[in-house]
């Protein structure tokens, strides 16, 4: 999750936008807010818009946002059973789903390539109507094989599908990223050096070594 700030304000007053995708399907809520919304309205709006229809989620992947630093947002979902994921600048592809679509306009019939379908397919097992099937009548295509299979199988056999693609496609991904990296080997008792990053540690001062070894 993330947001859009600093839009023209609406009708209502609404400046920005509280982007929510699913990590699976890339289903995506786009929901107007206030750039001065604070945790709790963010949570209200999540419960209304996301787990009203889609349920709790076993993990949130979010920034490092003040918002979703406090007391109160940490407290909630440490009490529903939700894993926070906090993503930070040495590793942005930790939330780069939402940055891909807090820059796409038209997205629910958008075939994603690590899946091989549309996001809003793979969450209801058919793709969104758009204007020209409304008129002059609605085209319900069939969604369903010859065999007559329920609505839940086939949706069971399209998210194993996918689920075998996206692990394809992770290795891929992984295997690119990965260019130019050395693969290191610990053993029980070794020695390292450790680097002290200053996202991880920004009470140090510059002048502090930013190595420390040799340690066990």
């Amino acid at each position: 999750m993330d947001f859009v700030l600093g839009l023209p304000r609406s009708k209502r007053g609404r400046d920005s936008i509280f982007v929510v995708v699913d990590k699976f399907s890339k289903m995506a809520h786009f929901i107007p807010c206030h750039k001065s919304d604070d945790a709790s309205h963010v949570a209200n709006l999540f419960f209304r818009e996301v787990v009203r229809i889609h349920g709790l989620p076993r993990t949130i992947v979010l920034d490092k946002d003040s918002k979703f630093l406090g007391h109160f947002w940490r407290s909630l979902w440490s009490r529903l059973g939700t894993k926070l994921l906090y993503s930070n600048t040495c590793h942005p592809q930790t939330n780069g789903q939402i940055e891909v679509f807090k820059r796409l306009g038209r997205f629910n019939t958008l075939v994603f390539n690590s899946t091989t379908y549309s996001h809003f397919e793979l969450a209801y097992g058919f793709n969104p109507l758009s204007p020209l099937d409304l008129f002059p009548l609605p085209i319900l295509p069939n969604y369903t094989n010859d065999e007559g299979l329920s609505k839940a199988k086939f949706v069971k056999r399209l998210h194993d599908k996918t689920r075998l693609h996206m692990e394809k496609k992770g290795g891929q991904y992984a295997k690119n990223a990965n260019k130019g990296r050395k693969e290191a080997f610990f053993k029980e008792g070794g020695l390292m050096w450790v680097h002290l990053k200053k996202e991880g540690l920004p009470h140090l001062r510059s002048s502090k070594p930013r190595r420390e070894g040799d340690l066990k």
